[in-house]
């Protein structure tokens, strides 16, 4: 009968555990539909595509933002950087400067680079190197995950499943998000996009 017992309560805790992760799963939202850029708009001089069910940005310095302004979230998404000098970033809580369209947003940055000091995994603010990451394991030419967690003023940033970056910054409370194009010479893709809100 014991045996019998405990058989039930694994029984049960699985179909839970299953049902927690779907509903879980379902609870994200695409920002991309794999097709095209309906529901995004461009700032600055950054050329943008869609190829292969990918966004692709080049050309020379501009941001691609998302319509949806959040406040506290989950958002997840893939990446890859190429070309000369690659630089890139996955901004959130952001909103494009009033005075310069080319300029950097307003808002927090997830940094995407592979070459200099801050590198993947560090948290930005417009121009400023904020959260260190602990360390970097991505590589150009290469396809990484991201996530960012942001819940008030409690920011935390995963490279490939690792947890590598932990803040805490109240400035900006609420905005979209928004792809980098850095500068000619260079390429950055993205897809996979979803955001789930937490507020």
């Amino acid at each position: 009968m014991k045996r019998i017992f405990n058989l039930l309560a694994i029984a049960v805790f699985c179909f839970a555990s299953t049902n927690i992760d779907a509903q879980t799963e379902s609870d994200w939202i695409p920002l991309f539909n794999g097709q095209n850029l309906n529901g995004w708009f461009a700032y600055g001089n950054g050329e943008w595509s869609v190829q292969d069910g990918v966004i692709v940005g080049e050309g020379a310095m501009g941001h691609l933002y998302s319509y949806p302004a959040v406040n506290d979230f989950e958002a997840k998404g893939t990446f890859r950087i190429s070309g000369h000098n690659s630089n890139s970033g996955f901004y959130f809580r952001a909103h494009p400067p009033a005075d310069r369209l080319d300029g950097f947003p307003h808002g927090y940055e997830f940094q995407l680079n592979h070459t200099q000091e801050a590198y993947t995994g560090w948290l930005w603010k417009p121009g400023k190197p904020t959260g260190k990451a602990t360390k970097l394991i991505t590589r150009d030419d290469e396809w990484f995950r991201i996530r960012i967690r942001a819940v008030g003023p409690e920011i935390q940033f995963w490279v490939n499943d690792e947890l590598v970056m932990t803040y805490e910054d109240d400035e900006y409370t609420s905005g979209h998000f928004a792809i980098q194009m850095h500068h000619q010479g260079m390429k950055v893709e993205a897809r996979d996009l979803y955001y789930r809100p937490l507020d």
